[in-house]
C-alpha cells in the first residue's frame, strides 16, 4: 500500500496532525496509518504567524525530523501556500522534503491568491516531485465566504493541474460535502467536526479526515488547565510521565 492508496472516498481514514517531533512520535505509537503536520502549530510553536510565510525554515527542520526519525507512517506536510509566489522555488521546495505528501493552499496573509497561480504550483510540484500527494486545499470559506461554486471552481481547476487529492476546510454543509465529492473526481479530505462523524462523513463520499490545528490547541487548553489547578489548589489533570516523554526524544527506537 502507499500513501495514495489510504485514500479510499467513502472509507475515510483520519490523519491526525503533529507540531513537532515529540508529538509526531506519539502520535505514531497508535494506530494511525500516516501523520500530518498542523501548519498554526508549527508556527505558533516557533513564536510566528500561520499563513504568513514565516515558518517556512521551521516546517522545512520539522520534515527532515520526521523523515529521520523513521515513524513507521507516512508523512505529509502542511506548507501553507508553498512559502512563495513563484512555483518553481514552491517545486523545489517540496522535492527537498522527501516526506510521502504536502498540503498546499490558496490562502496567504489573510487572502485568497489567483487560482491560476495555485494552480501552477501544483503543476511545478508534480513536476519536480511525481510520487508526491498533493492535497490541494482551497480557503474559499476561511477567507471568502460561503460560495460553492467557488469552491468547486477553484478545485477543479487543482485537480486539472494535477493535485492528487482536494480539501475545502470550513465546509461543514453535509450536501455540500457530498457535491464537492461527486463533483471533484479526486479523494476529498475534510476536518474533524463534532456534527459529522466519521460514518457520516463516508456515506458523503470522504477519503481523509484530517484533525488540523484542533490537537495543538488542546494541547495548549490542557496545558493551561494544568497551571490554573495547581495555583488553585486543585488536582492537576492527568499528564504523560517524564519518562513517557523522554522515550519520545529523537534517539526512540523507531515504531515497528
Amino acid at each position: 500500500m502507499t500513501f495514495t492508496d489510504l485514500h479510499r472516498p467513502g472509507r475515510p481514514f483520519v490523519l491526525p496532525n503533529a507540531w513537532d517531533a515529540a508529538s509526531a512520535r506519539l502520535l505514531a505509537r497508535q494506530d494511525f496509518p500516516a501523520i500530518g503536520t498542523t501548519s498554526l502549530g508549527v508556527a505558533a510553536a516557533h513564536g510566528l504567524a500561520d499563513a504568513s510565510r514565516s515558518a517556512r525554515e521551521a516546517t522545512a527542520r520539522l520534515a527532515r525530523d520526521l523523515v529521520g526519525a523513521r515513524l513507521g507512517r507516512y508523512v505529509t506536510v502542511d506548507i501553507e501556500d508553498g512559502f512563495s509566489d513563484d512555483p518553481a522555488a514552491v517545486a523545489e521546495f517540496v522535492a527537498g522534503l522527501g516526506v510521502d505528501g504536502v498540503n498546499i493552499e490558496d490562502g496567504t496573509r489573510g487572502r485568497l491568491i489567483d487560482p491560476a497561480l495555485a494552480a501552477r504550483k501544483i503543476s511545478a510540484v508534480k513536476e519536480a516531485a511525481p510520487g508526491v500527494f498533493v492535497n490541494a486545499r482551497t480557503d474559499v470559506h476561511w477567507l471568502g465566504g460561503t460560495d460553492l461554486h467557488a469552491v468547486l471552481a477553484r478545485l477543479a481547476a487543482y485537480a486539472e493541474a494535477g493535485a492528487d487529492g482536494v480539501f475545502a476546510p470550513g465546509v461543514s454543509d453535509p450536501g455540500d460535502i457530498e457535491a464537492i465529492a461527486v463533483e471533484i473526481a479526486l479523494p476529498l479530505n475534510v476536518l474533524a467536526a463534532p456534527a459529522l462523524d466519521r460514518r457520516r462523513l463516508a456515506d458523503l463520499g470522504v477519503a481523509r479526515i484530517s484533525t488540523g490545528s484542533l490537537l495543538y490547541r488542546a494541547a495548549l487548553g490542557s496545558a493551561l488547565d494544568a497551571a490554573l489547578a495547581v495555583r488553585d489548589g486543585r488536582p492537576a489533570p492527568g499528564a504523560l510521565s517524564y519518562a513517557d516523554v523522554q522515550s519520545l526524544a529523537g534517539d526512540a527506537p523507531p515504531v515497528e
